[in-house]
């Protein structure tokens, strides 16, 4: 079993940088990967950027170029840094990990409870 709590979302205006965080506690060494999705109202949730354990990230083709995503293995803890925000960022953004069990829901195992992030124009 794996909890993940996401922090660090907040209202911030168009041009804009956040910094979000998850943190992982549990069984964290079955964790193979690590990613940020996002969900905003009426819309799919949709991968924003994905870690895996050996480092590799991929993006969301919307935020390459402006999201980072990365980790902390003393702290447990894996961060997307956002720059150059958009209205079109705004959504709940949510933390996923993967340690290969059969139940899966958007190809994670285990989903915090997310945090909004709003962007103003």
């Amino acid at each position: 079993q794996v909890w993940l709590v996401e922090s660090g979302g907040g209202l911030v205006q168009v041009g804009g940088s956040l910094r979000l965080s998850c943190r992982a506690s549990g069984n964290i060494f079955s964790i193979n990967d690590m990613a940020w999705y996002r969900q905003a109202p009426g819309k799919q949730r949709e991968l924003v950027a994905r870690i895996w354990r050996d480092g590799d990230t991929n993006y969301g083709v919307s935020v390459k170029g402006r999201f980072t995503i990365s980790r902390d293995s003393v702290r447990d803890t894996v961060y997307l840094q956002m720059n150059s925000l958009e209205p079109e960022d705004t959504a709940v953004y949510y933390c996923g990990a993967r340690d290969g069990s059969p139940e899966v829901y958007y190809g994670m195992n285990y989903w915090g409870k997310g945090t909004l992030v709003t962007v103003s124009a």
